[in-house]
């Protein structure tokens, strides 16, 4: 498959502190990517070097083969980028924010007011369009910045958390439009909300430090551990004595203890009988077993040592 975006050897620095670190990676067209991180991880830095935003010290990022330095007029026409924080102007109504992008990307005027109406009505904001964005929820001033970003019909989409302050409704439309979206454009977006990367992704980029620490798709990135369960059994009175007894028997995986709680893994869902067996005479208060998932990946202890 052909890749958009493309950076080779990228680092950038501010002040001499090391934000990205020798990225070197490609993403296919169309595709749909999530990247995940700690706070401190270069999650938005990375965004905005490919956007043109901010330069690299060091590295290539090329846009649908162009450099993105040397051609950058060029590259820009082919991204739409909606920052994290909101930036409409607040003295400005949304359709007068929005139709603003569209003239600075000499769009025709026509055009420019039928790709508006059928981004509105698809993210269900045209009641909001005549309205000051000082007055809008910033809910719906994020899907405003959303079809801003999309007015000059651009083949690659850029996102920091794009659902940001949005309600479950407007959560829901704008997946609607951005999945279908999807294979149409490219889509690369942050988010914090591992639920959402979870339901939304062709591939997923673990960011720590600067560097890509896992790169593939969720059942790829969990690999051998996909068929494992997380179990945790709550006890009336969870002594020493028995945690170190259910601790040793020979399916359960990484053992922890909270409280009067024991929390393990397994591979198959009948550990869990076993550890009931083994002990009939406590009493238990509560039980819970769900499939692993990014939030276990994201533990260090679990992403660095695995389970064993």
């Amino acid at each position: 498959m052909e890749a958009s975006i493309t950076l080779k050897k990228v680092g950038k620095l501010v002040g001499d502190k090391t934000i990205l670190a020798s990225l070197t990676f490609g993403v296919e067209r169309g595709s749909l990517v999530a990247i995940i991180g700690d706070n401190e991880a270069g999650k938005s830095m990375l965004l905005k070097v490919i956007s043109g935003i901010e330069y690299q010290e060091f590295g290539h990022v090329f846009i649908n083969g162009l450099d993105s330095q040397k051609r950058r007029l060029e590259v820009l026409s082919s991204i739409g980028f909606v920052p994290h924080e909101i930036d409409l102007d607040p003295w400005l109504t949304l359709e007068e924010n929005i139709r603003f992008m569209g003239m600075m990307y000499g769009i025709d005027i026509e055009m420019l007011n039928t790709r508006m109406i059928q981004l509105a009505r698809d993210l269900h904001i045209i009641p909001y369009l005549k309205s000051m964005v000082q007055d809008i929820s910033p809910g719906i001033v994020k899907k405003g910045m959303i079809l801003r970003a999309l007015i000059h019909d651009p083949d690659i989409l850029i996102m920091d958390e794009p659902t940001a302050f949005m309600d479950a409704e407007s959560y829901r439309h704008t997946w609607d439009l951005l999945l279908r979206l999807r294979g149409e454009k490219t889509i690369l977006y942050v988010s914090q909300s591992l639920k959402e990367v979870e339901e939304a992704h062709d591939r997923i980029l673990v960011l720590e430090d600067g560097r890509i620490a896992l790169d593939g798709s969720l059942d790829k990135l969990l690999g051998s551990t996909f068929e494992f369960h997380q179990f945790q059994i709550e006890f009336e009175e969870l002594s020493d004595d028995l945690f170190k007894q259910l601790s040793k028997l020979p399916k359960v995986k990484n053992p922890s203890r909270i409280g009067h709680s024991i929390h393990f893994y397994g591979r198959e869902r009948n550990v869990f009988f076993e550890v009931l067996n083994a002990a009939t005479a406590a009493i238990m208060k509560d039980v819970s077993v769900k499939k692993l998932g990014l939030q276990d990946l994201m533990d260090a202890k679990f992403a660095k040592d695995g389970i064993h």
